[in-house]
């Protein structure tokens, strides 16, 4: 479930990226932080895959629980990374002319 969440981010990430006007908001990080995250989750998947076989595919409803808890923290983890990278670099301009107001 983490490979699903993550991969699902990574690709409405890069679909802004692709659409994007400019890149005054910085798309690409996200992108790269989440296809990243999605190929770790995929290594995991091919390592527990090998470990358990036909289990792999049948797991315990707690255990998916866990694992979109899991991705859904990921996912907003990037995301907050991505917005505290925004505020610091501040594209736009908007938090340096808020704060000498």
């Amino acid at each position: 479930m983490t490979l699903l969440i993550t991969v699902f981010a990574a690709i409405v990430c890069t679909i802004c990226w692709y659409n994007r006007k400019d890149n005054t908001m910085k798309m690409a990080i996200p992108c790269f932080m989440f296809w990243g995250a999605s190929i770790m989750w995929l290594g995991d998947a091919i390592f527990e895959y090998a470990e358990q076989k036909a289990a792999y595919f049948t797991p315990a409803p707690a255990d998916m629980l866990n694992d979109t808890f899991l991705g859904l923290s990921v996912v907003a983890l990037g995301l907050t990374v991505w917005l505290i990278i925004l505020l610091i670099k501040d594209p736009k301009g908007k938090v340096r002319a808020a704060l000498k107001k």
